[in-house]
């Protein structure tokens, strides 16, 4: 029965677990796009940074498309060089100010909004540095730049080509549903599950 007991406590004794990076097999470039895909504190935000700049027009969807994967390969290579970085609500507060600009059609100025493309892709970027640093390294880094670039020019594109009104609130809806994510994972953090 002391065995039976003991193995019980064991068994359930909470411990802290970490998930590791999703290997596809197919790759490190294969690697750091599936990392990319398959994170949503990295895909939300930049999926609503597309949508943002859509909403902006044109121009401010040219400079999400070529800033954003810049910085997140900038921020990546300063990532590679830690071991670790110190646990902040950086996805959670960049999730919910990007949904909640869009949400409110908040038009800011073009140099504001390249800040704030160019911080989000750095500081999202070096969390990926971190990431990869074991496994798909830099040229994980690439597949995620890769991938950056064909998900902005998507989503921003198609965002720019909506001109009825409706279609304009569908997307400041996806705002809102943003910013709620956002919210949501501002509650993990503060509950201790994040």
């Amino acid at each position: 029965m002391r065995v039976l007991t003991t193995t019980l406590l064991l068994l359930c004794w909470p411990v802290c677990a970490s998930a590791h990076l999703v290997t596809t097999g197919l790759g490190p470039v294969y690697d750091g796009i599936g990392h990319l895909v398959m994170t949503p504190e990295d895909l939300i935000p930049v999926l609503a940074i597309a949508l943002y700049a859509g909403m902006r027009g044109a121009a401010p969807g040219r400079y999400a498309l070529f800033s954003l994967p810049l910085a997140w390969f900038a921020g990546g290579l300063l990532g590679v060089s830690f071991t670790s970085l110190p646990p902040l609500p950086t996805p959670a507060f960049s999730i919910l100010i990007i949904g909640v600009l869009i949400a409110a059609d908040f038009k800011l100025s073009d140099r504001i909004f390249l800040v704030m493309v160019l911080a989000v892709g750095f500081i999202h970027g070096a969390l990926n540095g971190v990431a990869l640093k074991g496994n798909a390294g830099v040229p994980g880094l690439i597949g995620i730049m890769a991938t950056l670039f064909v998900l902005v020019a998507l989503f921003s594109a198609l965002v720019v080509s909506l001109k009825k009104p409706w279609a304009r609130i569908v997307v400041r809806v996806a705002g809102s549903w943003v910013a709620a994510i956002g919210m949501l994972m501002f509650g993990w953090m503060f509950r201790g599950q994040v």
